[in-house]
């Protein structure tokens, strides 16, 4: 059995965010588990106090303090110097990377036009919540990013973006993953899709991420052929391909094959999750065959991602 995996037919902004869902995403935000400043103000209003708009207290002044702040009322009734505080605003970024291995352009469904079509859906949520929003695209050892979206109008610029993008060689997980760290895009939320299926393995770059403060969830993509060697054609006679390495080897899928690959599949995943678990990183596996409105609707709510 051999795969050809068809070139992908995005062209447009409705190919990666279906018109019918944006209402419903409109209505969405983040959650982040981490109360989490950036370095510009923003929109998530904070109980620490700075300068922000909303007014929320004084406090005296002291040597050094902008002069702008003085409450010169106050001063001229008890000739004493305070200070105005404010309620502090938070500004959340929101970082998806998404893994342009080639590993990732297969699958019925495709997995990175899954990939894409999520991140597409996710960076919508965050530009309309006023966040700020870094695509960045995991590809041989480095992160190649597209920063500084915020707001609706920064949606088709999104979008083009995702479109033009291309799952080929190999990752590089772990340098792709420090070179995105190392990055500076301020403090927040960063979502990684993979399959995770990395010969260089994925902890020490998911590490990478967490040790940075960020609020990190390991969405993992797997197709229906990973998932169950037996869908689609039926043949157990198969040649497997190594998309990245081109290395090929004939198989026949018995009852027993089938059996050990699933259980492989089952340990791989287990360790997956048992090393997400150790690093503090929220992880969820699917099919590339989810109802993905389904799925940003109801699953990512229920994870505590979206609320």
């Amino acid at each position: 059995m051999s795969v050809e995996n068809k070139k992908s037919a995005m062209t447009k902004l409705e190919d990666l965010l279906d018109p019918s869902l944006v209402a419903s995403l409109e209505r969405l935000d983040l959650m982040s588990r981490k109360m989490l400043q950036g370095r510009m103000q923003g929109e998530r209003r904070s109980r620490r106090r700075g300068q922000g708009m909303d007014f929320a207290d004084f406090r005296p002044y002291a040597a050094g303090d902008d002069l702008r702040f003085v409450d010169w009322n106050i001063y001229g009734r008890l000739d004493r110097l305070f200070l105005k505080m404010f309620l502090e605003e938070e500004d959340l970024g929101l970082v998806i990377a998404i893994d342009g291995s080639a590993s990732m352009d297969s699958g019925t469904p495709n997995k990175f036009d899954v990939a894409r079509r999520i991140a597409m859906a996710l960076g919508y949520v965050g530009l309309v919540n006023q966040h700020r929003v870094t695509l960045a695209l995991l590809q041989d050892g480095r992160a190649n990013c597209l920063s500084g979206l915020r707001g609706r109008r920064r949606t088709a610029e999104a979008a083009s973006w995702l479109i033009a993008q291309n799952a080929a060689g190999t990752c590089g997980f772990d340098g792709a993953c420090r070179s995105l760290a190392s990055a500076r895009l301020g403090r927040g939320m960063v979502i990684v899709i993979s399959d995770y299926l990395l010969r260089e393995g994925y902890e020490s770059g998911l590490r990478a991420l967490a040790a940075r403060g960020w609020d990190v969830f390991a969405l993992q993509i797997l197709s229906p052929e990973e998932l169950d060697p037996r869908t689609g054609d039926q043949s157990p006679d198969v040649r497997l391909v190594d998309s990245e390495s081109k290395s090929e080897v004939e198989i026949t899928l018995s009852n027993t094959v089938v059996r050990e690959q699933k259980r492989r599949l089952e340990s791989f995943n287990a360790a997956l999750r048992e090393t997400c678990l150790k690093l503090g990183v929220r992880q969820m596996t699917i099919d590339s065959a989810v109802d993905y409105q389904k799925f940003l609707l109801e699953s990512l709510r229920k994870q505590g991602l979206l609320k």
